[in-house]
C-alpha cells in the first residue's frame, strides 16, 4: 500500500528547518535525529527516505556550520582531515547499507542508536 502524500506549508518546513539548523549549529551536530522523526511524521515520509533526506539537509548545515566554527575557535587540523576520510568511508558504507536495509530494521537500529545516546547524556 502506498502512503499518501502530505504537503505542509512553506513556513512550516522553515521552521522545522531553522530549528534543525539550531540544534546542529549550537551542538556541533544532532540535526539528523531531529529531523528523521520530524519528516517522518510530519512529511509522512517513508522511513528510509527521511533518512536520506535528513542526510541531504544535513550536509549544507554542516558545511555552514563548519564555517562558523572556522573562524572562531581553533582546530587540530591532522584530526579534522583523518576524521574527515574517515567519516566519507563511514557514510558511503552507511548508506550503501540503508538500500539494503528494510525500513523496520532501520527503524529499530535507528532507535536504539536514540536510545542509548540518552542514556549515555544523562549517565556521563
Amino acid at each position: 500500500m502506498k502512503k499518501k502524500k502530505v504537503f505542509t506549508k512553506w513556513y512550516i518546513d522553515a521552521i522545522f528547518g531553522s530549528l534543525i539548523g539550531f540544534i546542529n549549529g549550537f551542538l556541533g551536530g544532532g540535526g539528523g535525529m531531529i529531523a528523521v522523526p520530524i519528516l517522518e511524521k510530519v512529511k509522512k515520509l517513508e522511513n528510509k527516505k527521511a533518512h536520506a533526506t535528513a542526510i541531504a539537509v544535513i550536509f549544507p548545515l554542516s558545511l555552514v556550520s563548519a564555517f562558523v566554527y572556522t573562524v572562531s575557535i581553533e582546530f587540530d587540523w591532522l584530526t579534522v582531515a583523518i576524521l574527515a576520510g574517515s567519516v566519507t568511508f563511514g557514510g558511503i558504507v552507511g548508506g550503501l547499507l540503508l538500500k539494503k536495509l528494510s525500513g523496520k530494521a532501520v527503524r529499530i537500529i535507528f532507535a536504539c542508536l536514540m536510545l542509548g545516546s540518552g542514556i549515555y547524556m544523562v549517565i556521563v
